[in-house]
């Protein structure tokens, strides 16, 4: 995945942050998204997964999006 991608899939991911109640359900729900992305930018599933529930962990627990909780 190139670095064109990868900031596709990063942004993303961060567009579409889904806020649970605790880490497990943000970092499913990044996960989902990233791995969604990944398959229609034509990347690695599984990259795509760990990188959309790390963004989206580090999105809700670090108020860059306006998670309601």
């Amino acid at each position: 995945m190139g670095m064109p991608k990868i900031v596709l899939a990063l942004t993303a991911v961060a567009g579409l942050a889904a806020c649970g109640n605790n880490i497990g359900e943000q970092a499913l729900g990044g996960g989902a998204v990233g791995a969604g992305v990944a398959a229609v930018t034509g990347g690695n599933l599984a990259t795509g997964a760990a990188l959309g529930a790390g963004a989206n962990v580090l999105a809700c627990n670090s108020n860059i999006t306006n998670c309601r909780r």
